[in-house]
């Protein structure tokens, strides 16, 4: 499955996002994993409401980091993917 600016990210039942204290940063877990989140990474899966769709979630993004969406949407969508395609987000 590709994701679109249309789609819809959630987090898959048993992930969440977590601040790891050993590590001090925040975390995705999920069953036998742990990926690390640097503070871009976790800006968008923060943003992961099952509501909003990936154009929603990249404005949002634009503004609070005061950079044009069109420059941002790309990376959105290849970092999500690439959750999708590891199974941590659902759409």
């Amino acid at each position: 499955m590709t994701l679109t600016r249309t789609s819809v990210p959630a987090l898959k039942r048993g992930v969440r996002r977590h601040f790891d204290k050993a590590r001090n940063t925040q975390v995705l877990m999920a069953p036998e994993r742990v990926i690390m989140l640097d503070d871009v990474g976790d800006a968008i899966v923060s943003e992961c409401d099952a509501v909003s769709s990936v154009e929603e979630i990249t404005l949002r993004l634009s503004a609070r980091f005061a950079t044009p969406a069109e420059n941002i949407e790309g990376d959105v969508l290849a970092f999500l993917q690439e959750l999708l395609d590891k199974g941590l987000i659902q759409s």
